[in-house]
């Protein structure tokens, strides 16, 4: 008696393993990313994936194309159909032995990924000119999805977050204000459907967006794994990329946005690490996403804290001498400058508008071959003129302008590396830095402080980035 107990005790258990096992769920069920609503990538394979039963057979149909796949052991199936042009709304319909999904509304258009930490989070409803902006975010070929924000421990294989919603008055006040008027921006000039998924998360620092394996690989960032944290702490190493990205992996798009660096520009350490972190960080992305080096757009981090005219050696500055560093090294990547939107009080600027446009801007001429000046002045570079330095850029477009009065934002140095305030003027396409104080100059910094005060733009109405013409150790000695 005692022994059937048992056996029919352990048959009932054994039969709640295998229907709470992926592998054996019987109803076809779709990654998260797919719902209606959503949006797929244009001019790539469209790729449909999710689970069913092991070995069951699946048919994907996506308007009149249709293709099969068998789930594997684990039951994940994957779909693979040939690219599509732009269009739609189509009927998206998988079935499998004794199921079937059918998603309506889905289109084929432009998808971006939009991440990074809290000012890439900051929603519409507490940005500048909030009411006007909803009340005009009607849109139905703007389509939108959220990413539960949170960190694993493991790499995850469906996302948490969505569904896909049509972007309006209703679904648009939570929304990410700067991926709202980056998608915007695109989706007026391309005429075509956008999806942009926003997986960002606030105070997060970039090797929390890193996977292991990345870190693991270089000698510089392989500490991170040494220095083990709570699995539900955000800011531990490639947490946030398990859960957060890497869900998102067999999901064609066209390109990334990224706005983050606060968290890594605590101090002076931290800030110089951001030269190599951010690039390992990119082309980690760019690898596993398996689509070649896809468009990967980054805000330069915004003026912060008390405004100077003194020539100051600051981690933020820093910060952003490594995200320039990043733009000429890496290819295929650009850089929206926004020295113009800060507030020396808050770190979270609230104009949200030029950044969003300008990252368009960017997306519009390395995405879509569109030719237009895409970017402020890029220190390209110097030669000395006896006791002058002249200094050479790249995105002049029309020509230099300075904003408001002559030219500011200016320090130079001599062999002691003492920099100083400096006269500046333009001479065409290039700006001749001088000061009384040295005779024998050796180096020109521009915009080299927690809150740049300089005013070089183009006539294009870009602003130029903070720069360094110098190569001197960027932590002070002591620090």
């Amino acid at each position: 008696m005692r022994r059937s107990v048992l056996s029919s005790f352990l048959i009932v258990v054994a039969l709640l393993a295998v229907v709470a096992s992926p592998a054996a769920w019987a109803e076809v069920r779709l990654h998260r990313l797919f719902s209606d609503h959503m949006v797929l990538q244009q001019q790539q394979p469209v790729r449909v994936f999710g689970w069913a039963s092991p070995g069951e057979k699946v048919t994907v149909k996506l308007g009149a194309v249709e293709g099969q796949a068998t789930a594997g052991k684990d039951g994940f199936f994957l779909v693979q159909l040939p690219p599509q042009k732009a269009g739609g709304p189509f009927g998206l319909i998988v079935e499998g032995k004794d199921s079937r999904v059918a998603l309506q509304d889905v289109m084929v258009g432009e998808v971006w990924v939009c991440s990074g930490q809290s000012n890439m989070q900051w929603p519409v409803s507490r940005s500048a000119n909030a009411q006007q902006v909803i009340a005009n975010s009607k849109n139905d070929m703007l389509r939108l999805f959220t990413v539960e924000r949170r960190p694993s421990d493991t790499p995850e294989t469906d996302v948490r977050g969505g569904p896909w919603q049509l972007c309006g008055p209703k679904t648009v006040p939570g929304f990410s204000a700067v991926a709202y008027h980056f998608g915007k921006q695109l989706q007026e000039k391309l005429g075509v459907a956008v999806g942009l998924i926003s997986s960002n998360y606030g105070g997060t620092p970039a090797e929390a967006w890193t996977s292991r394996e990345a870190l693991a690989a270089h000698p510089k960032l392989k500490y991170y794994l040494d220095r083990p944290r709570n699995p539900r702490d955000k800011n531990r190493p490639y947490g946030l990329f398990n859960a957060m990205i890497h869900p998102l992996l067999k999901f064609p798009i066209r390109g990334a946005i990224w706005y983050q660096g606060e968290s890594n520009a605590q101090n002076f350490q931290r800030a110089e690490e951001y030269y190599t972190l951010f690039p390992v960080m990119i082309q980690d992305w760019r690898r596993r996403w398996g689509l070649g080096d896809f468009p990967f757009l980054f805000v330069q981090l915004a003026p912060f804290r008390a405004k100077t005219s003194q020539p100051t050696h600051v981690p933020w500055a820093v910060l952003r001498d490594a995200q320039l560093h990043t733009m000429k090294t890496v290819p295929n990547t650009a850089m929206a400058v926004i020295v113009d939107v800060g507030d020396e009080r808050d770190i979270h600027p609230r104009q949200k508008g030029p950044v969003g446009r300008r990252l368009a801007l960017a997306a519009l001429a390395l995405a879509y071959g569109k030719d237009l000046v895409y970017s402020g002045p890029i220190y390209k570079c110097h030669r000395k003129k006896g006791d002058r330095i002249v200094i050479e850029f790249d995105f002049v477009g029309s020509g230099l302008v300075a904003r408001g009065g002559p030219l500011t934002g200016f320090t130079i140095c001599g062999p002691d590396r003492k920099f100083v305030n400096a006269q500046a003027k333009i001479e065409g396409k290039t700006v001749v830095v001088w000061s009384p104080k040295v005779s024998d100059p050796v180096a020109v910094r521009y915009g080299w402080a927690n809150y740049p005060l300089g005013n070089l733009w183009n006539r294009e109405g870009l602003p130029a980035s903070p720069f360094r013409t110098d190569q001197f150790p960027v932590v002070p000695q002591g620090k």
